[in-house]
């Protein structure tokens, strides 16, 4: 299955919108990561301080996340 950048960031903004008040707090209310870095960075303030079951979702998003950054540099 082909993913994009746009479909990923839409299901990082979803976690971003659940895990919010719980792992975002300190963002301001109508943030939401738009390029791959911010991305990862919210999903590692969602592993940190998340549950289980946001472990389980953020996983394959980070993973598709850094394959494609390092994609670029690989070559």
């Amino acid at each position: 299955m082909t993913t994009d950048l746009a479909t990923v960031l839409a299901q990082v903004n979803a976690l971003v919108e659940e895990y919010r008040s719980r792992c975002l707090w300190f963002w301001r209310s109508d943030y939401h990561p738009t390029t791959t870095a911010d991305a990862l960075r919210a999903l590692r303030y969602i592993e940190n301080h998340g549950d289980v079951a946001a472990l389980r979702r953020v996983a394959p998003l980070k993973k598709w996340l850094l394959q494609n950054s390092n994609a670029a540099s690989a070559g």
